[in-house]
């Protein structure tokens, strides 16, 4: 093999890992962005949760007062 051929196959295969290398970036430009909106999906079912919690906090409280007062109404009836 001559020197000019084994400059071409270099040339080659350095814009072969070139276009490798851009395609992996992009893979993980899109990747990231996937990531962040999945990241935001799940902050939003986190603040549902949160309210969901505290929502039911409060309902058994209220749960819990009126069972005190029927209790107490039974006592007096």
């Amino acid at each position: 093999m001559i020197i000019d051929e084994r400059l071409d196959k270099l040339t080659e295969r350095h814009e072969a890992l070139t276009q490798i290398v851009e395609l992996m970036a992009a893979e993980n430009r899109a990747g990231f962005a996937r990531l962040q909106r999945v990241e935001q999906a799940l902050s939003g079912v986190e603040k549902i949760l949160t309210q969901m919690t505290q929502s039911m906090d409060t309902l058994a409280r209220v749960v819990e007062l009126h069972e005190h007062r029927i209790d107490d109404l039974k006592s007096r009836g």
